[in-house]
This record gives structure tokens, C-alpha cells and sequence, in this order.
């Protein structure tokens, strides 16, 4: 994996991030479970070659951001992450794109504090704050048990065909995976989970962008994202013939998706 220039001493971790710098409005990409910021490549060079102030980072335990030793992965330290790292760079309300669990943590962040971005683009993500059935709340439960009954051998390839439909997105997230220790891999599926915390009444304070391949098939995202959609009065973005990692299945789809939101 690509290392990132710059670096960010956070408790219980060294964070690792790249920043275009300039004047430009600041966005800021947040990558999902197991990955890390390369999913982005290509959007992150256009939206930098648009003149916008590109920001991406590696999440604690992911890619180049290292766990410091005895740590473990919680969603509450990867959500202040995310807020250190913005105010560290000093961004003034940017926007902020989140795929996966970086999905889930952007919508946490603007729901404690809407003031922290002004516009919120979630790619194959589920909706934080919706009302769950039955059976979504049973299958949120046995996720992360199922996951753990898996030999750590067969978990990498097996995430990654359900994470991409392109042999290049499942090569990737095959290789990010096999770099994951099983025992932090288990705690990152456990923190998408802890970040669901429906609230029928809440809607986004700031405009609102929702993105999902046609193909993913990964948790409740199918079904809860164009409930979200509607909920919102939007219309969410489908990408075709992509799965749960679309930037990297789609990426001129995504990166058109985007820039148009942006705009």
C-alpha cells in the first residue's frame, strides 16, 4: 500500500492523510471497511484537477495508519479521527465524502455537529439514523459473529468478490483485506454496526448526495439507501453494473457523480 506524506499523532494511533492544499473549497474522502484512501485515486485527482482542496486519509488500523500496539479499533476514536484531522488542517465547513464506514462516520460526525461540513456526499452506505426491520436488526446481530466463524485464509477473497464486480476492484480489496489482522478486521465490522442508531424524525442539515452501485450487495444498503433517498426528497445515484466498492469499479461513473454534486 502507497504510503501518505503527512502525518497525525492521534491516542492510540499515528494517522497517515495527503492535502492538496490551495484556496479551493476543501473535500474532504473517507474510505470504507478493510480498505483504504487509493479506492479514491481517481476521484481525488479530478476533484484536485477541478480546484478543489483534495483531502484523503487512511483510517486508524487501515492502509498506511497504524494501530498503535494494544490498541483496538472503535468507531468513537475513527469518528474523532476524522474531526482532529479537520481541524488540524483547519478546514472551514468542507465538504465530505464517505464510502462504507467512512459513510457511516461522516453522517455521525454532521449529527453531532452540523456545523462541521456544508454538504455530505455517502457512497454504499447504510442510512445511520433509519428504522430498522426485524430482520435487518437480526442481521446487523449476527454480522460480525458470522464473519468471526471464517478462517482468517478465506476471509480476504471472500469480502472481496462481495465488494467488487471488476477483477481490478477485487484484486484491490482482496489485497487490503489480506493486510487486515482478523482481530481488527472484526472490530471494524463491529464499529459500522455501533453507528447505527435509528432516528425516524432526523433528516441531514446540510444538502445531502447518495451514491450506490447497482450490485451491492453488502449488508442493507440495497433497500435502506433509496428509502433514505426518499425520505430526503432525493434521488439517490445509481451506478451501473458496480458493486459495494463503486469508485473503484466505476471510477469515471463515480467521478462524474461527484464533480456534478460538488458543483
Amino acid at each position: 500500500m502507497a504510503d501518505l506524506p503527512d502525518t497525525l499523532d492521534r491516542p492510540g494511533a499515528t494517522l497517515r492523510f495527503q492535502d492538496t492544499g490551495g484556496a479551493g473549497e476543501a473535500v474532504v474522502f473517507t474510505h470504507g471497511a478493510g480498505v483504504d484512501h487509493q479506492m479514491f485515486d481517481a476521484q481525488f485527482a479530478a476533484i484536485r484537477d477541478s480546484g478543489f482542496r483534495a483531502v484523503s486519509w487512511d483510517l486508524r488500523g487501515h492502509g498506511s495508519s497504524v494501530l498503535n500496539d494494544g490498541a483496538r479499533f472503535r468507531a468513537e476514536d475513527a469518528l474523532e479521527d476524522l474531526a482532529a484531522l479537520i481541524d488540524h488542517l483547519g478546514l472551514r465547513r468542507p465538504a465530505l465524502i464517505g464510502h462504507s464506514l467512512g459513510g457511516n462516520l461522516v453522517q455521525e460526525l454532521i449529527r453531532r455537529d452540523d456545523a462541521r461540513a456544508d454538504h455530505l456526499i455517502v457512497i454504499g452506505s447504510t442510512w445511520n439514523a433509519g428504522p430498522l426491520t426485524a430482520v435487518e436488526r437480526f442481521w446487523l446481530r449476527l454480522a460480525a459473529p458470522s464473519l468471526s466463524m471464517i478462517p482468517a485464509s478465506r476471509l480476504p477473497s471472500l469480502m472481496a468478490t462481495a465488494s467488487a464486480t471488476t477483477p481490478e476492484g477485487i484484486e484491490y480489496a482482496r489485497r487490503c483485506f489480506t493486510q487486515m489482522p482478523k482481530p481488527v478486521f472484526l472490530d471494524v465490522w463491529r464499529a459500522t454496526v455501533e453507528l447505527v442508531d435509528p432516528d425516524p424524525g432526523y433528516r441531514s442539515p446540510v444538502p445531502l448526495t447518495l451514491v450506490r452501485g447497482a450490485a451491492d450487495r453488502m449488508g442493507n444498503i440495497a433497500t435502506a439507501m433509496p428509502r433514505w433517498a426518499a425520505v430526503e426528497g432525493i434521488s439517490e445515484r445509481v451506478v451501473p453494473h458496480a458493486g459495494h466498492i463503486a469508485p473503484m469499479d466505476a471510477p469515471d461513473a463515480v467521478t462524474e457523480m461527484l464533480l456534478t454534486a460538488l458543483r
